[in-house]
């Protein structure tokens, strides 16, 4: 049988299998079309695109009547569509840079390899191996052309790809992309292993001192014809197109400098090559000039090359390298002289020769060195990055992001090394009022917006400041901070030393209250007071700023203290101290507390031990904050300062209700049950609700693997809760006589509100403990009458099921109370499953099924690493498997009931593929017969004629067929939501 004949009994037997197959005489017409299209000035669509067209079809995988997907036959249909992407091609002159910007790597891959395949290159052969000064020249061009390619696209590959925004998503599209991302990382896969062949062949064409010629539309055709009617001009010196050996040369010369350049970073040495390759370019470039029939080389590109290669390796006019400001940032790299590479970048400030991208590209460095262990480069991070962003300001760029955030917390020193920048990268005399105006723009909007007001006097009273700003611009500055600071006197101009006062009184008092509004250090804050009262007697000072607040239960022992500099003192470093706890500034809240408490000591017992007590919360917060975040446990000397404050019995000092508050969830996240529930007194239990609270939580926590004898403190625990989310009903008269009920929200029923309770539970951390409290709410929300989806819980049947007064409670509170929880447990550890299908159980309760679904994905993806293991059947209940397939027992009701909507997607027949039950599969082919939906139901039938869903197949294989398709159609949902 002729090899013809083949194909056509290939093509006959495939045919019910296969789409309708082409005609001959449409071939021809297809042939002649594009022979008109490509003499076009501007075809549309544009010829490379064609390329693609041709080959998707050349490469359609046949099915056979077994429905087996077989490759794509060797066929003259397939032939013809392969010569016609070869013509594309050589319409476009085989010019790299246009292909690769249009075809995709798996689609060059393909033509390239027609392209060896058609000039002779026998398959499999290692073109190291051969000699290309005994080929044809079409066949050495070829394997030119090729491994031209691969080296190109290895370096293509190494370049950061900036991701397009992905469309709505559908699961067809995203399988395609997921599909063509897999070929290519195959296909550099296999470049990158054959890299060193392909250099050695470009070397070696680098000795070739010959023309070469490539195929052209008339040689191709030449080619297809059969062997007899050839006349061996395509085997001549003169077929095709002539490529010089010049060019030849500039080619490769420019693509193996590209490669050794991409090498250089792993081996130093190699830079030197990349040097020669690239130079030898230039010369090549200027000795025959830069237009070519056959290919472009980017002129601007290639003299970066050079600069950088220059840079990279020793050269031997020393002095020459070290005047390139490029060649001194990289000596200070390489060698970690840092400080000077500061100084580069603010003498450039003035001089603005280093491009924007180049700054940028050095401060990432940096950056990337610091995240990799490197603290000391936080600093030089910091600095680089304000000399960058004063060049931005002064070229009228937008300030960069990474400065906000590296001065979301200025200190001294940083403000101090902006104004030195800011003044270094300016000269007043010579510069512009552009220049001017845009430096003064941005040191005015530093001042708005800092909330430390040391910071801002720091600024404002900088030379370079008060140069820049006219006096009504400065007084407009003023007034708008004294609107946010209405008591704060800032000052024009610089204030002098304290120690030399102007002689004016008023100036003296305005000046030190603000000094006295902005210091936090305690021996400062008496030098001023000290000073201030020795001005003046009449004045309360501790009254200058309302942003000073002590509590009250404070504020009437502090004030009641006789001596006015005592109490002045006593009240601001207090202030102050809390001040600064509150923003987390713990080292100075423990320095201010520290000097209030050594005060105090002196001359009141009650006002020692509150400090005392603000300095052991102070210790809490530390910890928690600091060595508390990694997990390391407080030290034992805290523990039992705790212990102490909550069984302390002094008559008369006044207590802060959040410092128990604070202790009790500090003991219950770090796990001291036996404690609490053994060893806490019992009148402080009956005192103090929060001790009473946790008393019981951790009770019931430390009885939960017990028997249902046990649960004795879980039903105490759900009594406490329920009084607390209970209301108080209250009758009224109305004007009309008749009687209204008046339900009371934040009621006193229970032991604490319940925003106190909230407020409380959001202070913990350890899981047991708010899985416990969470169970609960969800218990409490689900024993409503009018409930209609219940929310699943860990450990929920450990609570009652009923309650005596179901309309005492509030449940409209305990909904809101339910979704705060999950949302604070969710920030604590957003893997937990049972806390998402909480989450998702509130979603779906609510009907907001796409909120829930997302859940449920995210539930069953962190317990079965993302859907490679079984999901727990725990946590994929019947109640959670909404898709009628997923359960025990197929839900073939509400399946059907779905199906038969009208108002399904329309991608919907994309799922078939995941359906394993072979009824629902049958009723949907009925379905789409009876709608007369035919390419549906094709699809729907090669479904269900998949082997492994035969019935007759032994039932393990049944349940691999469903397991598989159930963990590849949750995979895809979560791709979808993820």
């Amino acid at each position: 049988m002729s090899a013809e004949a083949a194909d056509r009994e290939a093509a006959t037997s495939s045919r019910p299998c296969t789409p309708p197959q082409t005609s001959w005489f449409e071939f021809v017409l297809e042939e002649a079309l594009l022979e008109q299209h490509l003499q076009k000035p501007s075809p549309d669509p544009p010829p490379v695109q064609l390329i693609v067209q041709f080959l998707e079809q050349a490469s359609k995988p046949s099915v056979n009547e077994q429905n087996q997907v077989q490759p794509p036959p060797d066929n003259k249909r397939n032939r013809i569509l392969k010569l016609l992407a070869l013509k594309v091609a050589a319409h476009l002159k085989w010019d790299l840079d246009v292909l690769e910007k249009s075809l995709s790597v798996p689609v060059l891959n393909m033509l390239l390899n027609e392209l060896l395949c058609i000039s002779k290159v026998p398959p499999g052969t290692k073109h190291v191996d051969v000699d290309l000064s005994s080929l044809p020249p079409t066949t050495a061009m070829a394997i030119l052309l090729y491994n031209r390619w691969a080296i190109r696209t290895i370096v293509q590959s190494s370049f950061p790809v900036k991701q397009v925004k992905p469309g709505p998503p559908q699961l067809n599209v995203m399988n395609h992309i997921q599909q063509e991302k897999e070929l290519t990382e195959n296909i550099l896969k296999v470049l990158k292993e054959q890299a060193a062949d392909s250099i050695l062949v470009l070397e070696g064409a680098l000795k070739l001192n010959k023309d070469l010629y490539v195929h052209t539309i008339r040689t191709l055709d030449l080619l297809a014809m059969e062997p007899g009617m050839v006349n061996g001009e395509t085997e001549s010196s003169t077929a095709g197109l002539k490529i010089s050996a010049e060019e030849i040369q500039c080619q490769v010369c420019y693509d193996l400098g590209a490669i050794y350049f991409q090498q250089g970073s792993t081996n130093a040495a190699v830079h030197e090559k990349a040097k020669e390759k690239f130079f030898k370019t230039k010369e090549l470039i200027a000795k025959n000039g830069s237009s070519s029939l056959h290919f472009t080389i980017d002129e601007e590109r290639l003299a970066g090359y050079c600069q950088a290669c220059e840079v990279l390796t020793s050269s031997s006019d020393d002095a020459s390298q070290q005047a390139t400001p490029y060649s001194k940032i990289h000596s200070c790299m390489k060698s970690g002289k840092y400080q000077d590479l500061v100084k580069i970048f603010l003498e450039d400030n003035l001089t603005l020769s280093l491009p924007e991208q180049f700054r940028q590209s050095v401060l990432r460095e940096l950056f990337q060195k610091a995240q990799q262990g490197n603290e000391a480069l936080d600093e030089v991070c910091f600095k680089v990055c304000v000399c960058n962003t004063v060049c931005d300001v002064l070229q009228g760029r937008i300030i960069d992001i990474q400065f906000c955030q590296l001065f979301l917390k200025p200190s001294k020193e940083k403000i101090d090394f902006l104004l030195e920048v800011c003044s270094g990268s300016i000269n007043l005399e010579s510069a512009s009022e552009e220049l001017k105006r845009r430096m003064a723009a941005f040191l005015k909007n530093l001042c708005l917006g800092m909330e430390d007001l040391q910071f801002v006097f720091m600024i404002s009273s900088h030379e370079l400041f008060i140069k820049l700003l006219k006096d009504d611009e400065r007084k407009l500055l003023i007034d708008q901070m004294r609107k946010r600071s209405p008591r704060i006197n800032l000052c024009t101009k610089p204030v002098t030393s304290f120690y030399d006062i102007p002689a004016s009184a008023s100036v003296n008092i305005g000046q030190l209250e603000h000094q006295l509004i902005l210091s936090v250090d305690p021996w400062r804050i008496r030098q001023i007071l000290i000073e201030l009262h020795g001005m003046t007697s009449e004045r309360q000072f501790w009254t200058i700023s309302n942003k000073w607040e002590v509590p009250n239960v404070y504020g009437s022992v502090i004030l009641g203290i006789k001596d006015s500099l005592t109490r002045d003192l006593v009240y601001i470093l207090m202030a102050k101290g809390l001040h600064c706890c509150a923003i987390k500034d713990f080292v100075h809240a423990k320095q201010l507390f520290a000097a209030c408490l050594e005060l105090v000591t002196e001359f009141s017992p009650k006002l020692r031990q509150v400090m005392l007590n603000e300095m052991l919360l102070l210790d809490i917060y530390t910890h928690e904050a600091g060595a508390g975040v990694s997990g390391e446990r407080p030290p034992s000397d805290l523990i039992s300062r705790v212990r102490g404050y909550l069984e302390m019995r002094v008559p008369d000092i006044p207590l802060r209700q959040v410092i128990a508050e604070e202790c009790v969830a500090f003991l219950l996240n770090w796990c001291e049950n036996e404690y609490l529930t053994m060893q806490v007194p019992l009148p402080l239990v009956q005192t103090n609700p929060y001790v009473k609270l946790g008393q019981l939580l951790a009770a019931t926590c430390k009885e939960l693997p017990g028997p249902k004898e046990s649960r004795r403190t879980a039903k105490d625990l759900w009594e406490v809760v329920v009084q607390i989310c209970s209301v108080s009903n209250q009758h009224k008269r109305g004007n009309d006589g008749r009687v209204s009920l008046i339900k009371h929200r934040e009621s006193t029923l229970g032991i604490m509100y319940r925003s106190e309770l909230l407020s409380f539970i959001k202070k913990l951390r350890e899981p047991l403990v708010l899985t416990t409290i969470l169970s609960l709410f969800v218990k409490l929300h689900n024993v409503r009458e009018d409930i209609v989806n219940d929310i699943a819980a860990e450990h929920i049947s450990i609570w009652p099921s009923s309650i005596p007064n179901l309309q005492s409670v509030d449940f409209e509170a305990v909904a809101i109370t339910v979704k705060e929880l999950v949302s604070y447990a969710l920030t604590i550890n957003a893997n937990n499953h049972f806390w998402l299908i909480i989450q998702a159980d509130i979603y779906f309760a609510t009907n907001q099924y796409s909120a829930a679904l997302h859940y449920y994905l995210q539930a069953g993806a962190v317990c079965s690493d993302f859907f490679n293991k079984m999901v727990p059947p725990d946590v994929y209940t019947d109640q959670v498997a909404i898709l009628c397939q997923f359960l025990r027992e197929v839900d073939y009701k509400t399946a059907f009931k779905a199906l038969q909507e009208q108002n399904s997607h329309d991608a919907m027949d994309s799922y078939y593929e995941y359906i394993w039950d072979v009824t629902i599969l049958e009723y949907l082919t009925y379905l789409h017969h009876k709608r007369g939906e035919t390419d549906k139901r094709q699809i729907a039938i090669k479904a269900i004629g998949q082997t492994e869903l035969n019935a007759s197949n032994p039932e393990e294989v049944l349940q691999l067929a469903a397991q598989r398709r159930k963990k590849k159609f949750l995979q895809a949902m979560a791709k979808l939501y993820f």
